[in-house]
């Protein structure tokens, strides 16, 4: 945890806010790579693309 506490930090003193949106969405689909590989709900997702 205290990797986001320093890029919280440095976003909020830099002003980058700009970064969040962009690092949101690489971990939703970081997740949903995730999900994907070998699980009941990879036909689902599949749909999605």
């Amino acid at each position: 945890m205290s990797f986001v506490r320093e890029l919280w930090l440095f976003m909020r003193v830099r002003k980058k806010f700009w970064l969040l949106p962009v690092i949101v969405m690489t971990a939703a689909f970081g997740g949903l790579i995730v999900l994907s590989k070998g699980s009941a709900i990879a036909p689902f997702l599949y749909t999605l693309f």
